[in-house]
């Protein structure tokens, strides 16, 4: 062979030794290129907002924020809840606290009015005629004791009484001799005549001469003092009433729902506003059988000690009756309840910038606490401050939506529909009044209609009767939502650019 034809056949080899390389090193590289691309490629993206939909391209939310991508074993990230920055967080003033074991003891608060006690109110008023000849208490609102004399009448009817009792006395210890006959027969007079007395109801009374003297029947204040020197009574008027205000009752209205919690012999505490920082302590003594139906109340009965007379009768007072035995139960602060009305719910606080709602069962409460029954368990962190920001920030309606239990990416009623038409009126709840165009896209005809925004910030640069662009979704049942609203003049200009 010539040396040429060896040089020519070198030479060839070298050439394919060298394109058989690099013809393997592309197929490597572009084998590898493929297996990153596939590895980093994501398979949808997530709403930013933690919002129960997603997109297989990349998008924006209404806000203007970019969906988040989810890549392979990413699938089960975020299930639960959404994030809020950082930033966000700290500008909420958001804080959280773990629902603890706790002995919870509940109390009702109720207003109340301090009255007499009904048991220690005494009256005279004489069951005969006559008059009043002196009184020796003539003030109303005087200091009496038990046995003071209080007055003195002359009745010749309450006299003659009198004399006859003392006649019968006589003459039976003078028959003490005589026959059984006719000492059983003054022994009857004698009754008679003290029975009469009884029945007066002054069995007890002195007589001075031809005059009778009455006496207090208790210890107590003179609330009303009708009796005058040298008046003429009639039997039955009233002419002194007394009352023992060392022991007054609080009238406490409760309502119907609370019944169930009252026990008697629960304790009470009871304020007045003439009192700043003092506080009576009580007893139930007594529920009251009836309902009032105009309030749907019943009252409850307080007895009070008021040795020193601080406590005055028809003062208006606060009442705190503690119902029930304190027992140690999972509790959560009151301030985190989210309450719809047909549902309560707690924002969880799973880590750094990230929530999720939970619906509970509440159970008792107290003045700061309250029991979870079921939903919760000991430790979890729940939202107290700022939580109802945090819904208006994530809407969180739409995530109450994400917590069924079949989890869709992407449901028929996230689709948008655009639209044109007027802006009527934004309303403080964030809503607003449209009047639009035909929606071909829902069949739906020209008219004015109310809708919910997304975010109250969507109308905050469009005044009213403002010819609009806007796009709804259907976030539940016959529930449309505004995602996006631009004036129209506002929307032509950016397609210009």
């Amino acid at each position: 062979m010539s040396p040429i034809l060896k040089t020519v056949l070198g030479i060839t080899l070298l050439l394919g030794v060298a394109a058989g390389g690099y013809w393997f090193g592309a197929q490597r590289t572009d084998t590898s290129a493929a297996i990153t691309s596939s590895e980093r490629k994501p398979l949808y993206y997530r709403n930013p907002m933690g919002l129960p939909d997603t997109s297989p391209v990349p998008k924006k939310d209404s806000m203007g924020m970019d969906y988040i991508p989810v890549y392979a074993g990413e699938e089960t990230e975020d299930k639960e809840g959404f994030s809020v920055s950082a930033a966000k967080v700290q500008k909420l003033g958001v804080q959280s606290e773990a629902a603890a074991m706790r002995e919870l003891g509940r109390s009702l608060r109720l207003n109340a009015r301090i009255a007499t006690d009904e048991q220690r109110l005494y009256t005279l008023a004489p069951k005969f005629e006559g008059w009043v000849e002196k009184l020796y208490v003539n003030t109303t609102g005087q200091r009496v004791r038990k046995g003071e004399p209080l007055f003195e009448v002359y009745s010749p009817e309450l006299v003659s009484a009198l004399r006859e009792l003392e006649l019968a006395k006589r003459g039976l210890a003078e028959l003490k001799d005589a026959d059984a006959a006719a000492q059983q027969s003054m022994q009857r007079l004698v009754e008679a005549s003290a029975a009469r007395l009884k029945n007066w109801d002054v069995a007890g009374a002195q007589l001075n001469g031809d005059r009778v003297t009455y006496h207090a029947p208790a210890n107590g204040i003179v609330l009303e003092k009708m009796a005058v020197e040298g008046m003429r009574f009639m039997p039955g008027e009233k002419l002194y009433r007394i009352a023992d205000l060392s022991t007054l009752w609080a009238i406490a209205d409760v309502a119907e729902q609370e019944l169930a919690g009252l026990r008697l012999g629960s304790d009470a505490q009871v304020t007045v506003d003439a009192y700043p920082g003092r506080t009576f302590t009580g007893k139930v003594d007594f529920i009251y059988p009836t309902l009032n139906e105009m309030t749907r109340t019943v009252q409850v009965r307080i007895v009070l000690p008021n040795a020193d007379g601080a406590l005055k009768p028809a003062m208006y007072a606060h009442a705190q009756i503690a119902t029930g035995k304190p027992s140690k139960v999972l509790t959560i602060p009151t301030s985190a309840v989210i309450d719809s009305g047909t549902q309560q719910t707690v924002l969880l606080r799973l880590d750094e910038g990230r929530f999720a709602p939970r619906a509970v069962t509440l159970g008792q409460r107290s003045d700061d606490y309250v029991e979870v029954s079921d939903g919760l368990t000991e430790g979890e962190q729940v939202v107290t401050r700022a939580n109802f920001l945090l819904d208006s920030e994530s809407n969180l309606q739409a995530a109450f939506s994400g917590m069924g239990d079949t989890p869709a990416p992407q449901k028929a009623k996230t689709v948008g529909h655009s639209a044109t038409g007027v802006l009527e009126e934004e309303y403080g709840d964030g809503s607003v009044s449209i009047t639009h165009e035909p929606i071909p896209s829902l069949k739906w005809p020209s008219m004015t209609m109310d809708f919910a925004l997304a975010n109250p910030s969507l109308a905050a640069n469009v005044k009213p009767g403002s010819a609009i662009e806007f796009e709804i979704v259907e976030r539940g049942q016959g529930e449309w939502v505004v995602t996006k609203l631009n004036a129209k003049e506002t929307a032509h200009a950016e397609h210009s650019h």
